[in-house]
């Protein structure tokens, strides 16, 4: 048999770790559809909750979402009723982001099914594993955990 095809793309870290965030991504992804919940709208309730109340160009800048993309996820939470606007109260000329009580309780789900996600991918690890592997991401990654 021959050997499977790029052996030398498929032998870089680079390629695995793409290859594993995409399967992270798509098993994520299937369980916050499960709570009709997408990626950016879970992102962005999650970083209202944590920042709230928060001005949309802030909430923008916290995440990396453009701005013409935030006002279309903000709309969708807000027609759920996920999340409201409102004045904000350090500028009234600006508008504050907040999580409504329904946006909390779909959050806390949303968390559970997502850390139940990554479990499901770091399954075949044990957990000296996946703790050694969670320390190594975050010193390659560039961020500080």
């Amino acid at each position: 048999m021959a050997d499977a095809p790029l052996p030398a793309i498929r032998s870089l870290p680079s390629w695995l770790l793409g290859r594993a965030a995409a399967r992270g991504r798509a098993l994520v992804a299937e369980a916050l559809a499960a709570e009709d919940m997408k990626m950016w709208h879970h992102v962005v309730l999650s970083a209202v909750h944590d920042l709230a109340p928060v001005a949309q160009a802030d909430l923008g800048r916290s995440v990396g979402l453009d701005p013409k993309d935030l006002v279309g996820v903000l709309n969708d939470l807000q027609a759920a009723g996920l999340v409201v606007r409102a004045p904000d109260p350090r500028d009234r000329r600006k508008n504050a982001v907040s999580p409504t009580p329904a946006g909390t309780r779909r959050l806390r789900r949303c968390e559970r099914v997502a850390r139940d996600a990554n479990d499901e991918l770091l399954a075949p690890l044990s957990a000296a594993e996946r703790d050694l592997f969670m320390a190594l991401l975050i010193r390659i990654s560039g961020t500080d955990g």
